[in-house]
């Protein structure tokens, strides 16, 4: 069964990729610089977009994440696809 997928989906997906990989990296760095105030504020503006984009994501095309993190609604939608790695 193939689906079309709209351009807002790979946007967002795109973005929290990014922003992950940005979260990574943070995190690798305050494992080093524990009292970098700079990298601990950025940090968490990075963390609060994210929230915003996984919302904004799922509101759209459900569940992104797995292990009961995402709400399901009124009915259970997770075996909808397409999953992440499949576009």
């Amino acid at each position: 069964m193939s689906r079309v997928v709209p351009r807002e989906y790979y946007q967002l997906m795109s973005e929290l990729q990014a922003i992950d990989f940005v979260l990574v990296e943070l995190t690798l760095y305050l494992d080093t610089h524990p009292d970098d105030t700079q990298a601990i504020a950025q940090f968490a503006q990075f963390q609060r977009r994210k929230t915003a984009l996984m919302a904004q994501f799922e509101s759209a095309f459900g569940p992104i994440r797995g292990f009961g993190n995402s709400p399901v609604g009124s009915q259970w939608t997770w075996a909808e696809g397409p999953w992440p790695w499949q576009v």
